[in-house]
């Protein structure tokens, strides 16, 4: 073997962070002081190292000197101590109401997974494997995730077998709350969540027959597909751990280097122009003759209202 230097590229005081919370974890416990393999600095490195550049689980145990059962060990207790800092649902859309945005963005995601023997009865009757996706074609856990129009994530729920729908995913955690919410705080969705109910709004079907849809109907459409395009830019549930899906558009994101901050929001760098740009040309239609120019703006948020 060659050994070699690497540098993990987030700042100093991220690690110290989750450091501490696995310090508290510990104590939590009982943890007899020195009695694991490694300190909570090391820990938590291994877990940054694991949510930044996804190294393999046996790379890490053989760089930190522990078993590769322990190096999954505690990549789970990172992942736990972390996941234990997010707000829930309600919080989420309190503090998103709070800040005065105009709607959010319901999305759905298959991340990889490597459960592959679990079979389930499908609604057809059929023995299928429970983890596969359909949608995405390989093995993975189905992962809801409530975004901002910016494309910051929210709130991220827990995760259901592959072979689960978009929509009873939603069913099983997001759409209770964002129920209550709606009044003020509508959902924006994209088509595989058509018949969510109230407050979930969703593109409209062009109609088979080639009638043209009426002009405010159109307006919602022209809204709703640059929102989706940011939600998808900026969801958390990429399936490639970061990087755009193949069916995302290209999302900007600066690089987590220090002493810059670890990340900023991956936002889709033409989805406002798009929305401007889509809502103008609708305005060539006579129904918006006569409509000052400064009333687009109101369009966008108005529209989903």
């Amino acid at each position: 073997m060659i050994a070699y230097r690497a540098t993990l590229d987030v700042p100093r005081e991220l690690a110290q962070f989750v450091a501490s919370l696995l310090l508290a974890e510990r104590h939590q416990r009982g943890t007899p002081r020195g009695s694991r393999a490694l300190t909570c600095f090391w820990e938590a490195v291994l877990g940054l190292r694991w949510y930044r550049d996804r190294t393999c689980p046996d790379a890490l145990a053989r760089d930190h000197g522990i078993s590769r059962a322990t190096a999954y060990r505690y990549l789970d207790e990172v992942t736990m101590v972390l996941a234990a800092q997010a707000p829930d649902l309600h919080e989420a859309l309190e503090r998103a109401e709070a800040e005065g945005l105009p709607h959010v963005i319901l999305d759905g995601k298959i991340i990889p997974a490597d459960r592959c023997r679990e079979k389930t009865i499908s609604v057809k009757g059929k023995v299928i494997d429970l983890w596969y996706s359909g949608k995405a074609h390989a093995h993975g856990g189905n992962i809801q995730a409530v975004i901002a129009p910016d494309g910051f994530p929210l709130w991220v729920s827990p995760a259901e077998p592959g072979s689960v729908h978009d929509i009873t995913a939603a069913r099983i955690h997001a759409l209770p709350a964002l129920y209550r919410a709606a009044a003020e705080l509508p959902t924006l969705a994209d088509p595989g969540y058509d018949g969510a109910g109230i407050g979930i709004r969703i593109p409209v079907r062009q109609p088979a027959d080639g009638r043209e849809l009426e002009i405010d109907t159109r307006t919602r459409k022209a809204c709703s597909a640059p929102c989706a395009a940011s939600g998808n830019a900026g969801s958390p549930c990429s399936p490639s751990g970061g990087a755009p899906s193949s069916t995302s558009p290209p999302a900007l994101a600066e690089s987590a280097t220090s002493p810059a901050p670890l990340s900023s929001s991956p936002i889709s760098s033409t989805a406002i122009p798009h929305q401007f740009a889509e809502i103008s040309s609708l305005r060539a239609h006579p129904d918006y003759r006569g409509v000052p120019p400064s009333c687009c703006a109101a369009e966008l948020t108005a529209c989903y209202r």
